[in-house]
């Protein structure tokens, strides 16, 4: 009898010491379930972000060749109006020297048949290509002018997409401080 009691002792015991753990046991898997849960909220939140992340890097990307395409632009535009001004001082110095060799023929012609035969061909020959060198500085500025005003709509056109691309990614970064 004596084993027997001790017996329904170990059985009691025993189911005691099971409702106590399994109280403890199935707090514990509760607990392993909610931060399993946790655990998954917060990777799709971190795959959210790194999604967001990589958008707004290429809109950034985007954006800094953009200004970096303008900048160039700025500075070849810069660069051929400096050419432009060049290339017209130079037509007025040419045209200037061109002046002054019309009065001379114009005296050469005052002057005896001979020389002025003689300087009327080397002044023409002077003359035209004075003026083959002025006609195609005409064409090179005209050609400058054409280059430039080509850049400056290439500018505007540049600066205005930039503007359009400015307020989508503060859209983009207003969206991520909501998130």
């Amino acid at each position: 009898m004596l084993a027997v009691k001790n017996l329904e002792k170990l059985i009691k015991i025993e189911n005691e010491l099971k409702a106590q753990y399994e109280g403890k046991l199935s707090a514990n898997a509760a607990e392993i379930e909610a931060s399993a849960k946790k655990i998954e909220t917060m990777q799709q939140t971190i795959a959210k972000q790194q999604q967001s992340i990589v958008e707004l890097a290429a809109a950034s990307t985007e954006s800094k060749r953009l200004e970096q395409t303008n900048r160039e632009l700025s500075n070849r535009t810069g660069k051929l109006q400096d050419e432009v001004e060049t290339q017209r001082k130079r037509v007025k110095t040419l045209q200037a020297e061109l002046r002054a060799e019309r009065a001379e023929v114009k005296k050469l012609n005052q002057l005896d048949a001979e020389k002025l035969k003689n300087n009327l061909v080397s002044c023409k020959k002077k003359l035209a290509e004075r003026t083959t060198g002025g006609e195609l500085l005409q064409k090179s500025l005209s050609k400058s002018k054409s280059k430039n005003a080509e850049l400056q709509q290439e500018i505007t056109e540049l600066k205005a997409q930039l503007e359009e691309l400015q307020p989508e990614t503060e859209e983009n970064s207003e969206e991520e401080t909501t998130s």
